[in-house]
């Protein structure tokens, strides 16, 4: 994992990389699940939507981490 990245003439952390890449990621799989229906079987479905993003960032991030 890299411990810093030059973005726009600043230092930046690298999870930003990773929350740059999960977003998409993680509106592709949102758009996915909400025409199957699987929302509508959760108690709470924002809390669901939140707990999925962290799943795919973390995800990413131990993928591609080393």
């Amino acid at each position: 994992m890299l411990r810093e990245i030059f973005l726009f003439g600043a230092l930046a952390p690298s999870p930003l990389l990773y929350v740059g890449a999960a977003v998409p990621l993680f509106l592709i799989l949102d758009r996915v699940a909400r025409a199957g229906g699987v929302y509508s079987f959760l108690w709470h479905p924002p809390l669901a939507r939140v707990a999925f993003f962290v799943c795919v960032f973390t995800g990413l991030f131990l993928l591609t981490g080393k």
